[in-house]
């Protein structure tokens, strides 16, 4: 059984043959994608998801008690290949088969030159959840902060090509309950939020000014937040424009909110990080910094504490992950994922299981 308590010298086994250099520029647009690691990494040993005596659980108990290990531990799945291919690898590992309306949140990404995931990366897996693309509007300006502005994005950087793009927020908002929150006491989304029967929410791992990274728990509360949603956790639930507050309670509100969208669906939801292109920077920033360490991978688990707190421990034991790290820590951002735990939103505790063998 691995622990968060290990995850880091498992981690530190890994990224000597995971990280072996820099990536080139991104694309300006979509039709110049930059969706994998420039140099193969072929020889990286990423260890099995094992049970407490040291034995490999089949898969039937890899996703016991949906994504967790016979021993109660949240699965992180984990691929080196960045690629549609290997997005399809790692979703269907998690070995679910959501039905009825999908949506499939993703960030459009801020013009004109961000590192968002591209639409040829994620096109496979939507298309073959004949999912609708979701996102909302920003709440600091920028071109994504309004319907028609917002909405030319999504059709420019080419998502509005592979499948439905749906701004939830075009028309209102509705608000949902924070149940055991310290900052917050409801959470603002878009109008057609409750529309969908499974959310798969596909988060491009990366930093950010504010948060110090931006991860699964991020998509889930400000990436799914409507505009004004956007302000209310922002500001730790002061105020419904801008987006500047206390930054403890920024930190906090973010996974009250989270676990807001998490209590509505009901389980009904999934997560995938890809680090990819790992900027200092968001994807909220139309020019990022540039990443200045290697591309790690994808990963996917049904818990967004688990999977956060894996991408993390990637970055750290990175040789080359110092910038993101200082990012992270700066901002204080791992007490997102400490704060989400203590209200019950995931664990920090994961097993990290390769699929690649």
């Amino acid at each position: 059984m691995i622990k968060k308590q290990s995850s880091l010298l498992i981690a530190v086994t890994l990224i000597s043959a995971l990280l072996t250099g820099c990536n080139g520029g991104v694309a300006d647009n979509a039709e110049s994608p930059n969706l994998s690691a420039t140099t193969p990494q072929t020889s990286v040993t990423i260890p099995e998801a094992t049970n407490e005596n040291g034995t490999k659980p089949s898969n039937a108990e890899a996703n016991d008690g949906a994504g967790l290990t016979a021993d109660g531990i949240p699965v992180v799945y984990m691929t080196t290949d960045i690629s549609p291919e290997g997005l399809v690898a790692v979703y269907q590992a998690l070995g679910v088969s959501p039905e009825g309306r999908i949506a499939v949140k993703i960030t459009t990404g801020e013009p004109p030159n961000s590192n968002y995931l591209r639409p040829e990366l994620i096109k496979d897996l939507v298309q073959m959840l004949d999912g609708t693309l979701v996102e909302s509007n920003t709440a600091y300006g920028g071109r994504r902060a309004s319907n028609a502005m917002h909405l030319q994005v999504a059709e420019d950087h080419g998502f509005t090509a592979i499948a439905e793009f749906d701004l939830q927020d075009a028309d209102g908002e509705i608000s949902l309950p924070v149940v055991g929150g310290e900052v917050l006491t409801e959470n603002f989304v878009g109008i057609t939020f409750p529309d969908y029967d499974y959310y798969v929410v596909i988060s491009h791992f990366k930093g950010h000014a504010m948060a110090g990274y931006g991860g699964a728990i991020k998509n889930i509360s400000i990436g799914i937040a409507s505009s004004s949603g956007k302000s209310w956790i922002h500001t730790g639930g002061s105020t419904r424009t801008g987006f500047m507050g206390d930054q403890t309670n920024f930190l906090m509100a973010m996974a009250e909110a989270g676990k807001s969208v998490v209590d509505y669906l009901d389980g009904n939801i999934l997560y995938i990080n890809v680090m990819n292109r790992l900027s200092v920077d968001c994807d909220c920033v139309g020019n990022p910094a540039e990443p200045d360490m290697h591309d790690i991978g994808i990963l996917a688990s049904f818990d967004p504490v688990a999977l956060d707190q894996a991408c993390i421990d990637l970055v750290a034991a990175a040789s080359d992950g110092a910038s993101l790290m200082e990012r992270i820590n700066s901002r204080n951002g791992t007490l997102t994922i400490d704060h989400a735990e203590v209200i019950g939103l995931g664990s920090k505790e994961y097993v990290l299981a390769n699929i690649d063998n």
